[in-house]
C-alpha cells in the first residue's frame, strides 16, 4: 500500500498546487472546467500512435516502447485525479482509503511479479477499452477503470517498482513545468532535441536512486543551460 498511497498523495499536492484547493468539484482556481476524463482518452490516443499502426503508411516501424510506457503513466496521473475526484463527489472515503483499494487488486498484485511486452494489437485492445471507460455515455465504473489501467500497465512491462519510479519521475516533471511557466506558456519542452520527458527518464537511469527534491534540482540544472 506504501506506494500507492505515496503516489495519491503527490497527486492531490499536485493538483492542489496546479488547480487550487476544491479542485474536485471540477473547476480551477482560475474558473478553468477540468475533464479528467477528456484527459484520459486524449493521451491514450497518443499512446496508440507509439504503435506503426496505420495500414498505409510507414507499416514496417518498430514500436515505440520507451514513448509507450511514458504515456502509461501520463494517463495513471489522470486516473489516480479522477479517483480522488470520484471519492470525493460520492464521498467514498480518504486518499488513504483508495490507495487500500488500489493495493488490494489482483491487478496491482500482478504488478510485483515480472512483466514482459504484449503484442502492440492486444495493447491498442486494451487501450481502447480505457478510452471506452471514460467514453462511454451512460456508464462510468471508477474500479473498472483503475483495473483496466493496472492490466494494462503489466502488459506494457510496467512492474510495480517501475509504474512507481516514473511515476515519481514525472510528477517531479509536472511540478517543475508548472514552476517554469508551462500553464503561461513560456516553458520550454524539448531540451538539445530531447523532450523533457526523455531528458527525466535518462537522468533517473545515469543517476540512480534519487529523491524528488534531488531529482528536481538536477532537472534545474539542465534547464537552466539551455
Amino acid at each position: 500500500m506504501d506506494r500507492a498511497l505515496q503516489m495519491i498523495q503527490l497527486q492531490q499536492q499536485l493538483n492542489d498546487a496546479t488547480n487550487g484547493e476544491n479542485w474536485e468539484e471540477g473547476v480551477t482556481q482560475n474558473g478553468k472546467v477540468i475533464n479528467w476524463k477528456r484527459c484520459i482518452y486524449m493521451e491514450c490516443a497518443e499512446m496508440i500512435d507509439s504503435f506503426s499502426w496505420k495500414h498505409w503508411k510507414s507499416i514496417h516501424d518498430e514500436p515505440d516502447w520507451e514513448n509507450l510506457q511514458i504515456e502509461v503513466v501520463d494517463v495513471w496521473h489522470f486516473v489516480i485525479s479522477l479517483a480522488l475526484q470520484e471519492y470525493a463527489r460520492e464521498f467514498k472515503g480518504s486518499a488513504e482509503e483508495l490507495a487500500l483499494y488500489i493495493s488490494e487488486l489482483d491487478a496491482y498484485d500482478t504488478l510485483k511479479q515480472e512483466t514482459v511486452f504484449a503484442a502492440p494489437e492486444q495493447i491498442m485492445t486494451q487501450v481502447e477499452r480505457i478510452m471506452y471507460n471514460v467514453l462511454a455515455p451512460d456508464h462510468f465504473d471508477v474500479s473498472e477503470l483503475i483495473e483496466h489501467f493496472l492490466q494494462l500497465c503489466y502488459m506494457s512491462n510496467l512492474d510495480l517498482a517501475s509504474l512507481y519510479r516514473l511515476y515519481i519521475g514525472k510528477n517531479v516533471l509536472n511540478q517543475f513545468r508548472q514552476d517554469h511557466g508551462y500553464k503561461v506558456g513560456t516553458y520550454t519542452k524539448v531540451w538539445h532535441d530531447k523532450e523533457d520527458n526523455l531528458v527525466m527518464k535518462l537522468i533517473w537511469e545515469e543517476q540512480g536512486e534519487l529523491t524528488p527534491k534531488e531529482l528536481y534540482r538536477q532537472l534545474e540544472q539542465q534547464y537552466n543551460a539551455l
